[in-house]
């Protein structure tokens, strides 16, 4: 047994992150001030993208993505007015309007076409907006499978969601050609992949809207935390307003509330740990491939489970490692993820398809294969940047040590 309990993901702390923190805490903003702003551009030149908006997660910065396609679909010019960009609808959206059922104003529903295989945050922020969840299904390796999409597609159809599972972009290439095609608009969950790649480009910066989270098991933390980034202005300048109660300040007492907001906002302590954080996102990364490469060499041909592998043009975070069980082992799943975390080694399973939650069944989805198999077959297994190779063989071989007693039994 492993002296001490590995989780499948945890974060990173150094003295450098806790020097960080403590020089936030003598600032003279703890919200609303210098290290928000620093981190947001600092972001937004990583990511290579124009805007980049940080939120108190990456939920609430879903919920916005959402909100933004709701107002632009069903409330057109009042939005657009509203926002002060009535006149930029053109330069706003630039897809074609198709028979200008996208915009037209008895638009009474909307779906988005997304993915079952997600933290359920991914569509609960749609339904919080009034929008429908169209599932698709899913390749093996935990993405979104664009083959049969284009069937799935109803007349209130006006946007593709995405989720770039254990930190493996999608294609994005063939997402930004599938939207542009069909007259949607793109969002990327890429909660699990700040840092990631797709052909060079930085995971989720391809979309109309991209999303990232600072939770404390992803590439890096503030504690709880997430992002919007997005090339267009418009909407960057709509997620700050409702990120911030809708207000829109002129003089030092002169403020205006233009539209319903929250307090989205990212205080200034988790705004200066990301800081730091992003200092060491390549080592993370580059730790959290090597215990990732050391896995696939170990468990090569082995005959209880097999992973899946990344696509050439994906530099992946490796924010997860799954393992998918040989079909006569998932019916012990249960059983050797308990023996598992009895013997220190935390597996987790991720996900249950999100149509099989109790919240989901009056919509009456239909059953998607591929994501039931991949729901009773996958089992996450600890890879992080805090392990070692040493630690990362004890794993490994108690994985296979446990594998071996229940496919004898």
């Amino acid at each position: 047994m492993l002296e001490n309990f590995i989780p499948y993901s945890t974060q990173s702390i150094n003295q450098d992150d806790e020097m960080a923190v403590i020089e936030s805490l003598h600032s003279s903003h703890l919200t609303q001030g210098k290290y928000l702003i620093e981190f947001e551009n600092t972001i937004a030149k990583f990511l290579q993208t124009q805007h980049a908006v940080c939120f108190n997660s990456a939920t609430s910065a879903l919920y916005v993505a959402f909100r933004i396609i709701k107002e632009l679909v069903l409330e057109k010019e009042t939005s657009l007015k509203k926002y002060g960009h009535l006149d930029a609808l053109q330069k706003i959206l630039y897809l074609k309007d198709r028979d200008n059922f996208h915009f037209a104003h008895n638009h009474k529903t909307i779906s988005i076409l997304t993915t079952p295989i997600s933290f359920v945050a991914t569509t609960n922020m749609m339904l919080e907006n009034d929008i429908t969840p169209i599932f698709g299904d899913i390749c093996m390796d935990g993405n979104l499978k664009l083959e049969g999409l284009e069937s799935l597609l109803r007349d209130d159809t006006v946007a593709i969601c995405s989720v770039d599972y254990a930190g493996n972009s999608v294609d994005m290439e063939a997402f930004r050609e599938f939207a542009t095609k069909h007259n949607l608009l793109w969002i990327s969950d890429s909660s699990h992949a700040f840092g990631g790649s797709f052909n060079g480009k930085k995971a989720g910066t391809l979309a109309d809207i991209g999303i990232f989270s600072f939770h404390a098991v992803k590439s890096i933390t503030t504690c709880e935390g997430g992002a919007l980034v997005s090339e267009n202005a418009f909407f960057a300048h709509i997620a700050s307003l409702i990120c911030s109660h809708g207000i829109v300040k002129k003089t030092l007492y002169n403020h205006d509330c233009i539209t319903l907001g929250f307090n989205f906002r990212l205080n200034e302590i988790g705004a200066r740990l990301g800081l730091s954080q992003l200092q060491r996102i390549e080592s993370f990364l580059t730790k959290r491939e090597e215990i990732a490469r050391f896995y696939d060499k170990y468990f090569k041909d082995n005959p209880y489970f097999f992973t899946p592998k990344n696509h050439s043009s994906v530099i992946s975070t490796r924010h997860l490692y799954p393992l998918l069980l040989d079909s006569s082992l998932t019916c012990k799943k249960e059983a050797i993820a308990n023996e598992l975390v009895q013997n220190h080694v935390g597996v987790q399973v991720h996900y249950k398809p999100i149509y099989n939650f109790s919240l989901y069944q009056p919509f009456n989805y239909p059953i998607l294969r591929n994501a039931e198999d991949f729901y009773h077959a996958e089992l996450s297994i600890p890879c992080h940047q805090n392990m070692t190779i040493g630690i990362a063989k004890k794993v490994a071989d108690t994985i296979l040590s446990v594998f071996e007693k229940y496919a004898k039994k």
